[in-house]
Protein backbone atom coordinates (compact mmCIF):
# COMPACT_ATOMS: atom_id res chain seq x y z
CA UNK A 1 0.00 0.00 0.00
CA UNK A 2 1.22 3.46 -0.85
CA UNK A 3 2.23 5.26 2.37
CA UNK A 4 0.77 8.52 1.08
CA UNK A 5 -2.68 6.99 0.81
CA UNK A 6 -2.57 6.21 4.53
CA UNK A 7 -1.44 9.72 5.39
CA UNK A 8 -3.83 11.47 3.02
CA UNK A 9 -6.81 9.15 2.60
CA UNK A 10 -8.82 11.65 0.55
CA UNK A 11 -5.92 12.79 -1.60
CA UNK A 12 -6.23 9.86 -4.00
CA UNK A 13 -9.94 10.51 -4.51
CA UNK A 14 -9.35 14.23 -5.03
CA UNK A 15 -6.59 13.58 -7.59
CA UNK A 16 -8.81 11.13 -9.46
CA UNK A 17 -11.57 13.72 -9.52
CA UNK A 18 -9.18 16.35 -10.93
CA UNK A 19 -7.99 13.92 -13.63
CA UNK A 20 -11.50 13.38 -14.91
CA UNK A 21 -11.98 15.42 -18.02
CA UNK A 22 -14.72 18.01 -17.97
CA UNK A 23 -17.36 17.50 -20.62
CA UNK A 24 -16.43 19.25 -23.85
CA UNK A 25 -17.78 22.75 -24.33
CA UNK A 26 -19.70 23.07 -27.56
CA UNK A 27 -19.76 26.37 -29.38
CA UNK A 28 -21.61 27.38 -32.50
CA UNK A 29 -19.45 29.26 -34.99
CA UNK A 30 -21.30 31.61 -37.31
CA UNK A 31 -19.85 33.56 -40.21
CA UNK A 32 -21.76 36.80 -39.61
CA UNK A 33 -20.49 38.28 -42.88
CA UNK A 34 -22.02 35.47 -44.98
CA UNK A 35 -24.81 34.39 -42.58
CA UNK A 36 -23.64 30.78 -42.54
CA UNK A 37 -22.82 28.33 -39.74
CA UNK A 38 -19.37 26.76 -39.90
CA UNK A 39 -19.89 24.43 -36.93
CA UNK A 40 -22.56 23.79 -34.32
CA UNK A 41 -20.35 21.75 -31.98
CA UNK A 42 -16.94 23.38 -31.82
CA UNK A 43 -14.60 22.13 -29.09
CA UNK A 44 -12.21 24.59 -27.49
CA UNK A 45 -8.54 23.68 -27.05
CA UNK A 46 -7.31 26.40 -24.74
CA UNK A 47 -4.94 24.52 -22.45
CA UNK A 48 -1.49 23.18 -23.25
CA UNK A 49 -2.60 19.55 -23.07
CA UNK A 50 -5.65 20.10 -25.30
CA UNK A 51 -3.65 22.13 -27.84
CA UNK A 52 -0.94 19.46 -28.01
CA UNK A 53 -3.45 16.65 -28.53
CA UNK A 54 -5.71 18.53 -30.94
CA UNK A 55 -7.47 16.10 -33.27
CA UNK A 56 -4.83 13.36 -32.98
CA UNK A 57 -6.32 9.94 -32.40
CA UNK A 58 -9.60 10.66 -34.16
CA UNK A 59 -10.68 8.90 -37.30
CA UNK A 60 -12.64 11.87 -38.70
CA UNK A 61 -14.53 15.08 -38.01
CA UNK A 62 -18.24 14.96 -38.76
CA UNK A 63 -20.04 17.88 -40.41
CA UNK A 64 -20.81 20.48 -37.76
CA UNK A 65 -17.84 19.52 -35.59
CA UNK A 66 -14.53 21.31 -35.20
CA UNK A 67 -11.83 22.47 -32.86
CA UNK A 68 -10.87 26.04 -31.97
CA UNK A 69 -7.24 26.20 -30.87
CA UNK A 70 -6.23 29.32 -29.00
CA UNK A 71 -3.81 30.87 -28.80
CA UNK A 72 -2.29 29.36 -31.91
CA UNK A 73 -0.58 30.53 -35.07
CA UNK A 74 0.55 27.21 -36.59
CA UNK A 75 -0.75 23.65 -36.78
CA UNK A 76 0.35 20.33 -38.20
CA UNK A 77 -1.51 17.28 -39.42
CA UNK A 78 1.32 14.85 -38.69
CA UNK A 79 -0.16 11.54 -37.57
CA UNK A 80 -3.72 12.48 -38.52
CA UNK A 81 -5.90 10.15 -40.55
CA UNK A 82 -7.96 12.67 -42.51
CA UNK A 83 -7.83 16.06 -44.24
CA UNK A 84 -9.08 19.24 -42.57
CA UNK A 85 -9.89 22.84 -43.42
CA UNK A 86 -8.04 25.54 -41.46
CA UNK A 87 -9.35 29.01 -40.63
CA UNK A 88 -6.84 31.41 -39.05
CA UNK A 89 -8.33 34.26 -36.99
CA UNK A 90 -7.03 37.49 -35.49
CA UNK A 91 -7.97 38.71 -32.00
CA UNK A 92 -11.20 40.24 -33.33
CA UNK A 93 -12.24 36.92 -34.97
CA UNK A 94 -11.63 38.18 -38.51
CA UNK A 95 -10.30 35.61 -40.96
CA UNK A 96 -6.62 36.17 -41.76
CA UNK A 97 -5.90 33.00 -43.76
CA UNK A 98 -7.75 29.97 -45.14
CA UNK A 99 -6.43 26.54 -46.07
CA UNK A 100 -8.76 23.96 -47.60
CA UNK A 101 -8.37 20.18 -47.52
CA UNK A 102 -5.00 20.10 -45.76
CA UNK A 103 -3.95 16.44 -45.99
CA UNK A 104 -2.18 14.47 -43.25
CA UNK A 105 1.55 15.03 -42.71
CA UNK A 106 1.52 18.76 -43.51
CA UNK A 107 2.26 21.98 -41.61
CA UNK A 108 0.53 25.35 -41.91
CA UNK A 109 1.08 28.70 -40.23
CA UNK A 110 -0.08 32.30 -40.16
CA UNK A 111 2.21 34.36 -37.96
CA UNK A 112 -0.35 37.17 -37.62
CA UNK A 113 -3.07 34.82 -36.36
CA UNK A 114 -4.26 34.57 -32.78
CA UNK A 115 -6.21 31.31 -33.13
CA UNK A 116 -7.03 28.53 -35.58
CA UNK A 117 -10.23 26.65 -36.31
CA UNK A 118 -9.96 23.08 -37.59
CA UNK A 119 -13.02 21.95 -39.57
CA UNK A 120 -14.04 18.96 -41.68
CA UNK A 121 -12.60 19.14 -45.17
CA UNK A 122 -14.95 21.00 -47.52
CA UNK A 123 -16.51 23.29 -44.90
CA UNK A 124 -14.82 26.44 -46.24
CA UNK A 125 -16.10 25.74 -49.76
CA UNK A 126 -19.63 24.80 -48.63
CA UNK A 127 -20.04 27.93 -46.49
CA UNK A 128 -18.32 30.23 -49.02
CA UNK A 129 -16.10 31.54 -46.24
CA UNK A 130 -13.56 34.17 -47.40
CA UNK A 131 -10.67 36.25 -46.13
CA UNK A 132 -11.78 39.16 -43.98
CA UNK A 133 -15.07 37.55 -42.92
CA UNK A 134 -16.03 38.04 -39.26
CA UNK A 135 -16.91 35.01 -37.14
CA UNK A 136 -19.04 34.89 -34.01
CA UNK A 137 -18.90 32.24 -31.28
CA UNK A 138 -21.94 31.40 -29.17
CA UNK A 139 -22.76 28.64 -26.71
CA UNK A 140 -24.41 25.54 -28.06
CA UNK A 141 -25.90 22.54 -26.30
CA UNK A 142 -23.74 19.41 -26.49
CA UNK A 143 -25.17 16.90 -28.94
CA UNK A 144 -27.49 14.21 -27.61
CA UNK A 145 -25.74 10.83 -27.83
CA UNK A 146 -28.94 9.15 -28.97
CA UNK A 147 -29.43 11.37 -32.04
CA UNK A 148 -27.36 13.03 -34.69
CA UNK A 149 -23.74 12.58 -35.66
CA UNK A 150 -21.49 10.88 -33.15
CA UNK A 151 -19.45 13.16 -30.94
CA UNK A 152 -16.85 11.86 -28.60
CA UNK A 153 -13.66 13.05 -27.06
CA UNK A 154 -10.94 10.57 -27.81
CA UNK A 155 -8.61 10.21 -24.83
Amino acid sequence: MNPLSRIFPKLRDRLAQLRREAPPVCLQVTNITRHTVLANCMEVADSGAKRNKGLLGRKCLYPGQGMWILPCEAVHTIGMQFSIDLVYLDRKNRIKKLRSAVPPWRMSACLTAHSVIELPSGTIRKTETSLGDKLEFSSSAPPDDSAGAPFSVVK
